[in-house]
């Protein structure tokens, strides 16, 4: 397995860069794939949502210039490819993005991939009513374990305010949960 250094390096060289782009897919697919389907629950919009992040990657990792992890870059990547594929769902459905994430929820149990039971799709259900940054930010910290400092880089805010998101976001979540 390569470090990130020496996978860029490999990706950005001018000769044969599949082989880097095959480890750099085999690290993060899964990884990314958790992460997008944080936001659009759907399996199939979650792989759509992965190809595309990596067509992207592909097409554009010269112009990476190691101001951030390449980890980093890479979720902001699949996060705006999720937003966006969201964004494009609500138009070409004629919906808001939220009721865009109320139909994906509630296909969710009819999902086969989906591998929850009852508490885990109320727990989506809680998600699913916070703002998108927070729902954003609690995926990353709970589901994924991301480290303040990563996210503050992929999400472009700052470390304070994503505590802040997250702290605010658990209790909207136990006030969801603890509710009936």
């Amino acid at each position: 397995m390569n470090t990130e250094t020496e996978l860029i390096t490999q990706l950005q060289a001018k000769g044969n860069k599949d082989a880097a782009f095959r480890e750099l897919v085999t690290q993060y697919k899964e990884r990314l794939y958790w992460h997008i389907r944080g936001i659009v629950k759907s399996h199939d919009d979650a792989d759509d949502v992965l190809q595309n992040t990596f067509i992207k990657v592909y097409r554009s990792i010269d112009g990476f210039k190691g101001e951030s992890k390449l980890y980093s870059w890479l979720y902001r990547i699949a996060t705006n490819e999720s937003i966006t594929l969201i964004n494009k769902n609500a138009k070409r459905l004629q919906v808001t993005n939220e009721e865009v994430q109320d139909l994906a929820l509630n296909n969710m149990e009819s999902d086969v991939y989906f591998e929850g039971d009852a508490i885990q799709l109320k727990l989506q259900k809680a998600i699913a009513t916070l703002p998108k940054k927070q729902q954003l930010v609690f995926n990353m910290k709970y589901f994924q374990d991301i480290k303040y400092k990563d996210m503050a880089e992929i999400l472009d805010t700052s470390e304070g305010a994503l505590k802040a998101s997250y702290h605010i976001a658990v209790k909207k979540i136990e006030a969801y949960l603890t509710k009936d």
